[in-house]
């Protein structure tokens, strides 16, 4: 059935000119509307699209950057400027673009945690779920679970935004093969015990492998949580622990025994040592004294025999006679020798 096109036109008419609900105008009625009411507009649609200009350009023009923040302009996609905190103003919208970057503020990367709840007392997710970051192989050949956290801020935002495609994911895989380094340089001792010392070790490399990739990150503190070995593995490895704690024991005990003998023996040898030492000293001595006595001796009486000889004589007697208590003296021309049976008892009663 062919359309009549006048009949269609008329039925809208009397539609539209009856109350109708009618169909809405087409595309080419606005148009012809718009056409017709040209440079008769009011004044207030004109105050409209005014303010609504003003109000486009201000909201793409002006922006405020934070006081923790700064902002990075890019002209046509290409970084033009670094703006301060406050008011700033900038092209419209498809001209320059801001990107805001906190460079006061702290950030954080967990490995093989999460945070929960954060607080005086953080609650944390089981770690079970992200072993493939924790678990690591030391340098005497053990198994742990390292979990650990590092804290950083922006310190050069141009290079953050430019340099690295994906700023967070360099971060994390930087900071793993860091950590991984230093926990396979380390035995599983000192990994339980020495976490603070390794977590230096691990901020130092971690922010030289940051700088050489111009990140423009600057690593605030790397701490490490707490390290353990893995579960099925605790019993036995609490049984070495106890086994080397005995084999310390044991050695602590002997070198105490061994700092109490030791020392005494040392210093017993050294008196005996010292009094053998005196001792010759002295037979030496003793020795050239009467060597040289001797000699002197031997000069007098090569020079005077006869007198040197009677005086020794002497001498050795006046040594000697005292020693042999008492004495009598005979007369060889005595004969008789009854008074002298009664010399000691009449010493003894007179006195």
């Amino acid at each position: 059935m062919a359309w009549d096109w006048d009949k269609l036109q008329a039925q809208r008419k009397q539609t539209s000119d009856s109350g109708g609900p009618g169909i809405p105008p087409g595309i080419e009625d606005v148009f012809q509307k718009i056409k017709l009411t040209k440079g008769k507009l009011p004044g207030g649609i004109w105050l409209i699209a005014l303010a609504a200009i003003i109000i486009f350009f201000g909201s793409s023009c002006l922006y405020t950057v934070g006081v923790n923040e700064v902002g990075i302009i890019q002209r046509f996609g290409k970084y033009t400027r670094t703006t301060s905190p406050g008011l700033n103003f900038k092209l419209p919208r498809g001209i320059e673009k801001v990107t805001k970057v906190k460079v006061d503020y702290v950030f954080k990367e967990e490995f093989g945690l999460r945070t929960i709840e954060p607080g005086v007392q953080t609650r944390y997710a089981p770690s079970s779920g992200y072993l493939n970051e924790s678990l690591m192989l030391t340098g005497d050949l053990n198994v742990a679970v390292v979990p650990w956290v590092v804290q950083y801020r922006v310190n050069d935002p141009y290079k953050y935004l430019f340099k690295v495609r994906n700023v967070t994911s360099t971060l994390r895989d930087l900071a793993e093969s860091s950590m991984r380094l230093i926990v396979g340089d380390s035995s599983i001792n000192e990994v339980i015990s020495k976490r603070e010392v390794l977590a230096i070790q691990a901020k130092d490399i971690l922010q030289r492998e940051l700088d050489y990739a111009e990140t423009g990150i600057k690593i605030v503190a790397v701490e490490l949580k707490k390290t353990n070995v893995p579960e099925p593995v605790q019993p036995s490895f609490n049984e070495v622990n106890q086994a080397t704690q005995e084999k310390e024991k044991m050695i602590y005990q002997a070198k105490e025994r061994y700092n109490n003998v030791i020392p005494a023996a040392r210093g017993n040898a050294e008196k005996t040592i010292r009094s053998a030492e005196g001792y010759a000293l002295d037979r030496v001595n003793r020795a050239k004294g009467d060597t040289a006595r001797f000699m002197s001796l031997y000069t007098e009486y090569a020079r005077a025999k006869d007198v040197t000889r009677k005086r020794l004589y002497l001498e050795a007697i006046e040594e000697i006679l005292p020693k042999m208590g008492e004495k009598y003296i005979v007369d060889t021309e005595q004969k008789n020798f009854l008074p002298l049976l009664n010399l000691g008892k009449s010493q003894g009663g007179s006195k």
